[in-house]
Parts: C-alpha cells; sequence; structure tokens
C-alpha cells in the first residue's frame, strides 16, 4: 500500500479582517511535510498574511490552522514548531555570528558547549563555519541571510518559514540564493513556506505554488503546471508574461470569444509574405516596439483589425532583431498551446 504524504500545515476556510479588508477570504489548502511551497502575489494579495497566520502573529477571524495534525488556534508564537526568516534578518548588531545564532539555545537554556557545537554545524551548514566571530555589518546580504538561516534552523523546527528573504539581495546574488536555499531545503528535509512576490523566484524554487489575488487563492501546483496552463487571466499576466486573447481578437483567431492565453515565446515570427505551418493559428500584423534583453528579444506587434501581441525570441548569431519598428510581419503558434481561460477579462 503506498503511504499517503503527511500534511504540514493546513489551512480550512480561513479568513482574516483588517476592519473592512478581507486580507484572507476563505482560504484552504494543505502542505505536504518536507515540501518546498510558495504563496506567490502582489502586496495585498494577503501570502504574508497567511505566513504570519502559520506563525501565529496574527489569529484568525474564521476557519483552522492545522500544524502537522493540531490545531493552533490561540497557541502563541513561541509554542509552534515553526521558525521565520525575515526580509530584514533581523540579526543583533552587537553580537557575533555564533551568538546570534546561538540565541534561540541561550533562550531554552541548552549548555553553553552544546549552543557552541551546534551553532558550529549550522554555521558549516551554510558554510560560514570560518565567520563565526564576526559582527553582522562586516558581513555582506548574502552573508547576513545565511546567518540568519542557521539561526531559525538552530531549533530544528518542523517548518521553516521565509518572509521574503531574498528581497534585499542583489539579482546576481539572489539567484545564487535561490540555488543554496533551494540545495538547503533538501538537504534538512523539512518543510519551507516561502513568501515572494517575485514569479521567476518562485518558478525556480518551489515543488509548489500557491498564486494569491485579493484575498484568495487563484491556482494551486507545480511551477511548470502554473506556467504552462494558467487557471485564469490573473494567472497568465501575473505569472510570467502572457497574451491574453479575448472578445473579438479571440473571435477573429479562434472563431470563438473563449478567453485564452499565448506565452510570447510560444508565437513564431514570420515575414509579411511567409505562412507558418498548416493547421497554425496566423494573423498579420506589424512591429511596434522592439526591446534587446541579450539572450532574447522582446517585439510588440500591433495586428491588423486592433489589439497587440507579445513575441519573445531567441537570439542567435549577431543578435540582430529579426525585424525593426515599422515592419509588417505574420505571427503564428500552434491552436495547442492556447491556454483558456476562466475569471473575468
Amino acid at each position: 500500500m503506498t503511504k499517503l504524504p503527511e500534511i504540514a500545515v493546513s489551512f480550512a476556510g480561513v479568513s482574516r479582517r483588517f476592519g473592512e479588508v478581507r486580507a484572507v477570504d476563505g482560504v484552504s489548502f494543505e502542505i505536504q511535510d518536507g515540501e518546498f511551497f510558495s504563496m506567490l502575489g502582489p502586496s495585498g494579495s494577503g501570502k504574508t498574511t497567511c505566513l504570519r497566520l502559520i506563525a501565529g502573529f496574527e489569529q484568525p477571524d474564521a476557519g483552522n490552522i492545522a500544524i502537522h495534525g493540531a490545531n493552533v488556534e490561540g497557541v502563541p508564537p513561541y509554542q509552534r514548531d515553526v521558525n521565520t526568516v525575515f526580509q530584514d534578518y533581523a540579526l543583533f548588531p552587537h553580537m557575533s555570528v555564533s551568538e546570534n545564532v546561538e540565541y534561540g539555545l541561550m533562550i531554552r537554556r541548552v549548555p553553553a558547549a552544546e549552543r557552541r557545537r551546534r551553532s558550529q554545524e549550522m554555521l558549516g551548514l551554510v558554510k560560514l563555519e570560518a565567520l563565526g566571530t564576526r559582527k553582522p555589518n562586516q558581513l555582506s546580504g548574502g552573508q547576513r541571510q545565511r546567518v540568519a538561516l542557521a539561526r531559525a534552523l538552530i531549533n530544528r523546527p518542523s517548518v521553516l518559514l521565509l518572509d521574503e528573504p531574498l528581497g534585499a539581495l542583489d539579482l546576481k546574488l539572489r539567484e545564487q540564493m535561490q540555488e543554496e536555499l533551494k540545495a538547503l531545503q533538501r538537504q534538512v528535509g523539512i518543510t519551507f513556506i516561502h513568501v515572494t512576490h517575485d514569479q521567476g523566484e518562485a518558478l525556480a524554487m518551489s515543488d509548489r505554488l500557491a498564486v494569491f489575488n485579493h484575498g484568495r487563492i487563484e491556482q494551486i501546483g507545480a511551477p511548470a503546471e502554473i506556467y504552462e496552463h494558467p487557471a485564469s487571466a490573473f494567472v497568465a499576466g501575473f505569472v510570467g508574461v502572457s497574451n491574453v486573447c479575448s472578445g473579438e481578437l479571440a473571435r477573429r483567431l479562434t472563431a470563438s470569444a473563449q478567453p485564452f492565453a499565448i506565452r510570447p515565446e510560444k508565437i513564431a515570427m514570420f515575414g509579411a509574405s511567409e505562412q507558418g505551418p498548416d493547421g497554425w493559428l496566423a494573423i498579420a500584423g506589424r512591429i511596434r516596439a522592439v526591446t534587446y534583453h541579450g539572450a532574447t528579444t522582446r517585439y510588440a506587434v500591433a495586428l491588423e483589425g486592433g489589439g497587440e501581441l507579445a513575441v519573445m525570441q531567441q537570439n542567435a548569431g549577431d543578435g540582430e532583431p529579426f525585424a525593426s519598428i515599422g515592419e509588417p510581419v505574420r505571427l503564428a503558434w500552434s491552436r495547442r498551446l492556447n491556454q483558456p481561460l476562466a475569471g473575468d477579462l
């Protein structure tokens, strides 16, 4: 018999209001034990409030939250088997790196020798074992983030909460830390719950992710599922870049007003006199804008009859654009790449 995965955290009809604002509005989901789960959405979508509800910093107005099957209603943060890593690291500036990491054990009155041993173990885990005597202001942003991770993990929580942990880092360091965080999660084997508004970050790091909008979850799934099969116009537009076709444009292309999304990189671009493969959807247009992105070039194409589509093409050779502003082109793509959408457009 296949053993069902254990549930680390579950929400059942959870709501949280702040005055007239429904920050979290009847949300239900389950996070499996050992999963890297991201909550993705714009500011004010409810993702951070959900994280604070798990941590115990907020209490729900309705519904139930359970951690490893135990209802945590009224349980204070320090009695929950979770720890939080914040975007600003929240390190004590007057303490050394080792003292910062040991702090949680000191509060629990763990003997000094045991504290030092576990602190060194954690610093080794995050590759900072040689920096234990330094102060936080002597570290780079990435190193401070690793110290915050070591401090959160030293108490051996069953769930680690990550509140926009990479938001203060520059792009190159953020990408490096994405890889390190995922590798660290695999190594320690505990549940990571990660809040971010960065779509690329969520897609790169998560086993599954939930896309939040106005206090509700629009879609939950694996990164490829969310990206390739968005359930709504909001998900299609928020996760990556997508062309959302509806109304008259959808009817011109498919003979149906049913809205659909097509990713820019799925669209092939030809010269105005060329034809796409048989059976593909095709439409003529004229280049309105060209934006060079290094590995790719993005084209905004104004369509005959109205509307506009974004097209992303991989650069090859010398990187010269396929077409220039004002040039007529023909766009085509396979019908099977259209993703039907639900929700208001």
